[in-house]
């Protein structure tokens, strides 16, 4: 069982998985790394979409050989985005990601009804990975990211997807906890009435998880805290997957594990989309980088 990004890295060698992946101009320091260490561990083939200067300047200064990826030469920015997300639309590659290129002209790219890389009707999403070494093992959650106020039907397939991104690193029936600010049914929060809505689709098998909700937080994680209240959950103490009820409290709990927990390691990336888009901020460091590019190939079809 993938219960941490390392163990990640070993399932993908062992098994053999290598996808090809297009960076959107590709030419800053942390997503050229994080791609050639992706590229070592021989689960990438890279391509890079940008000025050839200033990945050559990159791979110089960080004594990177240039020959192990592939160079598509394009220096103006919005150029090399729209080319990038042009060939994984035509079939060139399994994963897109971001690079130094702003989120806006990317998703601009992706959300292109000719070109695009979201099918017709699709909803864009985003999930996120957390490996915290206070919980025994990875946390799929979803979404800090695009849909700021998701409804109960956005929050239906966004369920489906995050799931489905859980069960890409093996987890057979993932448990997936309805986060709300109670564990009980209070008529007074709209969390509290979709998440049982939600835990009941997963009880008919209209979602294909072990669902329980409302469940707060402390609830949904910590097993001590559902045997002080006790409650009777499948889910409670060990779920895998968490669908925050808005963005806010999604991105909030995101940036609480990044900033103030100890040995926090993320990912994340786009789903809905025809292909897993790594959508790491320009910030992020080489680390959530990598594992962003080694949960979206794992993910990838």
């Amino acid at each position: 069982m993938i219960t941490n990004f390392n163990d990640l890295f070993a399932e993908l060698k062992a098994k053999g998985i290598c996808k090809r992946m297009v960076a959107a101009w590709g030419v800053d320091s942390h997503t050229i790394e994080a791609a050639s260490l992706a590229s070592d561990m021989g689960f990438v083939k890279v391509t890079l979409v940008g000025d050839p200067d200033m990945i050559s300047d990159v791979c110089n200064a960080a004594k990177i050989d240039m020959e192990k990826f592939v160079i598509v030469p394009e220096k103006d920015e919005l150029k090399a985005v729209a080319k990038a997300v042009q060939m994984v639309h035509d079939g060139e590659g399994d994963v897109l990601m971001k690079g130094l290129c702003s989120t806006d002209k990317i998703l601009r790219a992706i959300l292109n009804k000719e070109v695009g890389l979201l099918p017709p009707k699709g909803l864009l999403s985003h999930v996120g990975v957390i490996e915290n070494p206070n919980y025994h093992k990875l946390m799929f959650i979803s979404d800090m990211a695009v849909i700021p106020a998701p409804d109960f039907r956005q929050k239906v397939k966004m369920a489906g997807f995050v799931t489905g991104v859980a069960r890409s690193f093996g987890i057979v029936m993932p448990k997936i906890a309805f986060i709300a600010a109670s564990e009980q049914m209070l008529d007074s929060m709209p969390a509290c009435i979709e998440g049982a809505m939600l835990a009941k689709m997963c009880d008919r098998g209209q979602i294909k998880a072990i669902g329980d909700g409302p469940l707060a937080l402390d609830v949904a994680i910590d097993q001590e805290a559902v045997e002080i209240k006790k409650l009777k959950s499948p889910v409670a103490g060990d779920a895998d997957c968490l669908l925050f009820p808005n963005i806010e409290s999604a991105n909030v709990f995101w940036k609480t594990n990044s900033k103030l927990g100890n040995n926090v390691r993320q990912a994340g990336f786009l789903v809905g989309t025809k292909v897993p888009c790594i959508l790491a901020s320009r910030a992020d460091s080489v680390d959530v980088k990598l594992n962003s590019i080694a949960s979206a190939v794992i993910s990838a079809k």
